[in-house]
């Protein structure tokens, strides 16, 4: 997947934090977020790096996903991602859109359609 992302022209937060989520290294993929940054996934919003580290423990522990990128488009400071994500939950596997927004080396928003 690395390979892949460098081709596309990923920035390396994005390429770290998917890294770190698919291997399931919880401490790693929160260290991707600004210490103010807000996740929105599932209806429901996630804000500040202890709310964000609970979030991907508890998505990690009951989905086990594993995010595969197949598009990436940029708009201004934001990076819209489609990707395949592939899990233990019904409909598996399916496309989403991740919405990142960066600032400073980091990821300060994240919206998962």
């Amino acid at each position: 997947m690395k390979e892949r992302n460098k081709e596309l022209g990923f920035p390396e937060v994005i390429m770290a934090y998917w890294s770190a989520a698919n291997a399931g290294d919880i401490p790693e993929a929160g260290q991707c977020f600004s210490r103010d940054a807000v996740v929105q996934d599932e209806g429901r919003t996630h804000e500040g790096t202890a709310a964000i580290s609970s979030w991907i423990e508890e998505t990690t522990q009951k989905y086990h996903p594993l995010v595969e990128a197949l598009r990436l488009e940029k708009r201004e400071e934001r990076y819209q991602v489609t990707a395949r994500v592939s899990g233990t939950f019904p409909g598996s596997p399916l496309e989403l859109d991740y919405i990142f927004t960066l600032n400073n080396g980091k990821i300060t928003h994240l919206e998962i359609q």
